[in-house]
């Protein structure tokens, strides 16, 4: 949990370019690439799947940040870990046994994750703080890239660190929606140590300067 952690979200990259996009944020600096799996039912849209993260595994050495935003992860987990996802976030939303598939995420060899929406307590994820590495808040709701940052997320992002501090567990604390140049110094502030950030790095010119400015 040394320093901040940007994880550049590949749902606004170009898919037409995406093994440069990925060279690129590489060499920019990103410590993650992000990838939000989504299916429809949860959220209400269609993104990737095994396939695509087993593609990503073959052209970058970062390691692969999976954020399942899907019903019945369990069913998932084992499929994504084969094809190379080094951390697997899930919803507790839509876990139906949160600890059991916390477990499963690593007998398949990858690290766990919790996420929570913006309307979800914080105080849900407590429980199982001893069984991730990382707990993603969503400050925006799921389904689609660039939406506006809700500010009521900064709140849920100090009880988390309050409450990592008190378990005495090394969690990074990772946020994800309309995270930019404004807000990014607000969650950081707050207690987070990693951002997911798209739109913000994907539709901008420089990358590097925008991570490097991101992690300040």
């Amino acid at each position: 949990m040394v320093g901040i952690k940007v994880a550049p979200s590949i749902l606004s990259a170009d898919f037409g370019n995406l093994e440069q996009e990925i060279k690129k944020i590489e060499a920019a600096g990103a410590d993650f690439i992000h990838v939000d799996v989504m299916d429809g039912h949860f959220v209400p849209n269609i993104t990737m799947g095994p396939l695509v993260v087993k593609a990503l595994k073959k052209i970058t050495k970062l390691p692969l940040d999976v954020h399942l935003m899907i019903e019945n992860p369990d069913k998932y987990i084992p499929q994504f870990a084969k094809a190379g996802a080094d951390i697997i976030t899930i919803h507790v939303e839509t876990s139906k046994a949160l600890k059991k598939d916390l477990a499963l995420i690593r007998e398949h060899g990858a690290k766990p994750g919790a996420v929570v929406n913006p309307a979800t307590a914080i105080e849900k994820v407590f429980p199982v703080l001893d069984k991730v590495v990382m707990v993603l808040l969503m400050s925006v709701n799921p389904g689609f890239e660039g939406q506006k940052f809700m500010p009521e997320v900064l709140d849920k992002i100090k009880k988390l660190k309050v409450e990592s501090s008190a378990q005495n567990v090394g969690i990074d604390i990772e946020v994800d929606g309309g995270i930019n140049l404004e807000t990014a110094p607000q969650v950081i502030a707050a207690g987070a140590n990693v951002l997911v950030a798209g739109s913000a790095i994907f539709y901008a010119k420089d990358y590097a300067s925008i991570i490097k400015q991101l992690k300040k």
